[in-house]
């Protein structure tokens, strides 16, 4: 049986990852160095080869991360842009361990000629896809989530050093896999131009190259100066005599026109990639443009295609890291940021010091546990790391500069009630983060509490996404959720792109939502550590929210399935005067909050068993068959394990059909649960 703890912490890891990967790869604005994303990734890796029930289909352990922008038409990558894996050891022991490990792959013995590798540069900057067809450019997008990208051909048009047909005899379909970037002198002129204008200088060169691929106005990435080298392939068709190594494939790539990197060589062994690493290292601050470290690939392309991938990462390469930028400083004071799920991290104010290319001020401490470990206190002087990372981080104090018997910080003692709107700041147990409670009036939390209480799965509010809450609560129209049942016609058609036929369809959405059960008012007010399914757990057995609101933690343990940190989350959540007060104007909105879930089940055929759905089923939605299932006694769960009874898979059915067949679990057809009841209750 998986503790608790485990369970929690793979969940609270995959949340954070995704959160971190959004930030980084779609908002163009990471939370925290590569660093620690890395360790947090390579823990939750070592909880789900412990315990591989853990492992879900949207773990970011399964994929490369990110999604394309909503403004940008989606690519399917024909072949997959898979990241590689990070080593982080950035001494010379991390190319030797990567030697040892294609070795052992290979069945090499230890008196075996070296191995020839490709090792090259690890550009800090955007990777792209560009498809040229008879050899001229057709389409460029952006990696995305690896699977799907962003059409950005009308940006990479723009890009002097990339070639809109290619020279020579090119093949019938070639995608080139690559780089785009920005050289440091083109950043420092670009800035100056800015600076001219009386406009915001830019952060770094990295971010300014994905915000110019990104734009929709391909006369503004036009004035940005992009570069790009290539590095490698996507789908090809109709090379005869392709290359049978990788240098030679890069080396052919420009022949075609393409721009390769000078800096790349073919090392032999584990000698080899020390060598060419610790060079380049002595040359990366002269580079004209930013790395963060050497990429190393097997040079065959036959040893590659022995060697294969594991998971989301191929087995014949690794990034090798350099060592992070580091500056001293002194640590003025530490206060906290909210963020828009209610976290409260500690943020050191920093005396301003130069650091990665950037004057530092701010910089993260995650949490308290981190500021615990490091032992960091008001009036330290500090080390502070920057590579590459728009967000820096204190790496710990410089104890023999420590002058005196300084304070240690408490976060809750030091902030007991959230900074912007008052209410409790709580640490559940076993849990890093702080959070505030007044998730429904915390101004801070407010559009994502909006979002999330019109979600599909929740209130259903169609119409109510990002744009329009922005300018709803950003122009003061809405403050809390119920503020949405006091909207009129004549407020929304003011709006900007608000057409009177838009802000109609709106209001209906908002009137039908008065009818929406129990269980989805449950999940819609956010209330941590509160699912789909602990909702309608929860109104099954309470039957009213009145009953939700005023349970004590002791009622709410009689809740299947809900232990003590889910029962002190609602508890928490009501114990605040505002929550309860959106929840009371709420229901004095005119909402019913029906409770299906409370009546009497069609029959028990199904009690005890829990089901998966996937796909798409012939006459039935997904939610039609779940409540089918629910109404006779049956559980509808998320994801597939050991614990799961059967899958009802229709057409398309994902992974998680793979996952049941993995595990043996039963797999079924709507016409076979269909069957399943009809001989359950004969």
């Amino acid at each position: 049986m998986t503790d608790l703890f485990v369970v929690e912490r793979a969940a609270e890891l995959r949340d954070t990852l995704h959160r971190y990967a959004h930030a980084y790869y779609t908002l163009d604005a990471p939370l925290v160095p590569d660093a620690e994303y890395d360790r947090l990734f390579r823990e939750l890796q070592a909880i789900e080869a412990a315990h591989p029930a853990l492992r879900t289909a949207d773990s970011p352990t399964q994929r490369v991360g990110g999604a394309p922008l909503k403004e940008l038409t989606p690519v399917r990558h024909v072949v997959p842009m898979l990241s590689i894996e990070t080593e982080t050891d950035t001494t010379e022991g991390g190319a030797i361990a990567f030697d040892a490990r294609v070795r052992r792959k290979l069945e090499r013995a230890d008196d075996a000629p070296a191995i020839e590798y490709a090792a090259e540069l690890k550009f800090d900057g955007l990777a792209m896809n560009l498809r040229y067809e008879s050899g001229v450019l057709v389409q460029a997008a952006t990696r995305g989530d690896g699977e799907v990208g962003e059409d950005v051909t009308h940006n990479v048009r723009t890009i002097g050093g990339i070639p809109l047909k290619l020279m020579g005899d090119a093949p019938a379909v070639l995608e080139v896999r690559g780089e785009v970037y920005m050289r440091r002198d083109d950043f420092e002129k670009l800035n100056e131009r800015q600076r001219a204008a009386g406009e915001k200088t830019f952060i770094n060169p990295r971010n300014t190259a994905a915000g110019a691929i990104r734009q929709l106005d391909p006369a503004i990435t036009a004035q940005r100066p992009l570069s790009f080298f290539a590095y490698g392939l996507g789908e090809v068709q109709g090379w005869s005599d392709m290359p049978a190594t990788h240098a030679a494939l890069e080396d052919a790539l420009a022949t075609f026109g393409l721009p390769v990197c000078e800096h790349r060589v073919i090392a032999k062994g584990a000698a080899g990639l020390v060598e060419f690493h610790q060079r380049m290292a002595g040359l990366r601050d002269s580079l004209p443009f930013d790395i963060d470290g050497i990429v190393y690939k097997v040079n065959s392309l036959a040893l590659q295609r022995e060697l294969g991938f594991r998971n989301r990462e191929p087995n014949w390469a690794v990034a090798h890291k350099y060592p992070a930028q580091e500056e001293i400083t002194q640590l003025l004071d530490i206060e906290v940021q909210v963020g828009r799920t209610g976290a409260i991290t500690p943020v050191a104010r920093l005396a301003p010091v130069f650091v990665g290319g950037v004057t530092v001020t701010n910089a993260t401490l995650h949490n308290q546990d981190e500021v615990d470990r490091k032992d960091v206190r008001i009036g330290d002087w500090v080390i502070v790391r920057r590579a590459g990372d728009v967000i820096p981080e204190v790496v710990g104090p410089v104890l023999e500069r420590r002058e005196g018997e300084l304070p240690r910080f408490d976060l809750l003692a030091r902030y007991p009630v959230c900074p912007v709107c008052g209410s409790r700041v709580v640490r559940g147990e076993d849990e890093a983060v702080a959070r505030c409670t007044g998730g429904l009036i915390c101004p801070a939390q407010r559009k994502q509490a909006l979002l999330h209480f019109a979600a599909r799965r929740a209130m259903d509010i169609e119409g109510l996404g990002d744009k329009l809450v922005d300018q709803l609560v950003d122009g003061g129209i809405v403050n809390t959720t119920a503020d949405l049942y006091k909207l009129g016609l004549l407020s929304l058609a003011n709006l900007e792109r608000m057409a009177e036929k838009s802000a109609a369809n709106l209001l209906t959405a908002i009137e039908k939502s008065k009818d929406a059960p129990l269980a989805r008012f449950i999940f819609a007010l956010g209330i941590r550590n509160v699912g789909e399914a602990t909702a309608k757990d929860l109104a099954r057995h309470f039957g009213n929210i009145d009953a939700i609101m005023n349970a004590t933690p002791e009622a709410l343990l009689e809740v299947p399935d809900v232990g003590p940190i889910v029962a002190q989350s609602i508890v928490n959540f009501f114990a605040e005067s505002h929550n309860r007060e959106v929840v009371e104007q709420l229901v004095a909105a005119g909402l019913k909050l029906p409770n299906p879930n409370a009546m009497e089940a069609a029959s028990s055929a199904l009690a005890g068993k829990t089901f998966v759905l996937t796909g798409t089923l012939p006459t039935m939605s997904r939610d039609e068959a779940g409540a089918l299932i629910e109404s006779h006694g049956g559980k509808v769960s998320g994801s597939v394990s050991k614990k799961t009874s059967y899958v009802v898979a229709g057409e398309e059915a994902g992974s998680k059909l793979d996952k049941a067949r993995e595990l043996g679990v039963t797999v079924l057809d709507e016409a076979g649960l269909l069957a399943l009841l009809g001989d359950s209750s004969a």
